[in-house]
């Protein structure tokens, strides 16, 4: 038995149940050829060195299995037809494994170990998610404090030019000068003209 692995790239944007998809199909194509997987290296979403079908990231993952040989050109047929798979790369690992139960011991310590990476992933991300969560609806209130606010103070503007506009009300006759009758000044002109 030889060991291999099968590094693949999927679409970035694809969820973690999506990739995990893609990875049962390759599961499946191994169970098919009397291939036995060993553990996934999920590497998460990288930047690309180059862009690929419009995309400057991906999702990597590498799957570690042993086989014969025989089952890798389906295994990499499997991984054209999918669209979600940008790139891909098989890679013998060992020419021939001699002690194929401490690569199953390891396999299995390696697989728990990324099942207890994930879930701590997974948890982080659910803190920061509540943790913004809670700071945009701290910003919301702030925001809507800061409105409630401004209404005051335009209220109290509008009620303070009122009672300013309702106090100079009788004040303004008397500010305007009397231009009728026959008591109002001669301008200069008009005493000139005489």
């Amino acid at each position: 038995m030889r060991e291999y692995e099968f590094t693949f790239v999927v679409q970035p944007e694809l969820s973690d149940e999506g990739v995990d998809a893609i990875s049962t199909r390759f599961e499946a194509v191994l169970a098919e050829g009397d291939s036995e997987k060993l553990y996934y290296e999920d590497w998460g979403r990288r930047r690309l060195a180059y862009e690929i079908q419009s995309f400057q990231k991906g999702h990597y993952r590498v799957l570690h299995f042993l086989s014969d040989g025989q089952i890798i050109p389906e295994l990499e047929r499997a991984a054209r037809l999918d669209d979600s798979v940008l790139r891909f790369l098989t890679v013998l690992v060992e020419e021939d494994v001699e002690n194929l139960e401490d690569k199953r011991s390891e396999a299995v310590k390696l697989e728990e170990e990324r099942v207890k990476r994930a879930a701590e992933r997974a948890e982080r991300e659910a803190e920061e998610t509540a943790r913004a969560a809670e700071e945009a609806a701290n910003r919301a209130a702030e925001e809507e404090a800061r409105a409630e606010a401004a209404k005051v103070a335009e209220a109290e503007a509008a009620a303070s030019e009122e009672s300013d506009s309702g106090d100079s009300g009788s004040g303004d006759d008397a500010a305007k000068p009397d231009t009728e009758g026959d008591d109002a000044p001669a301008s200069d002109a008009d005493e000139k003209q005489e």
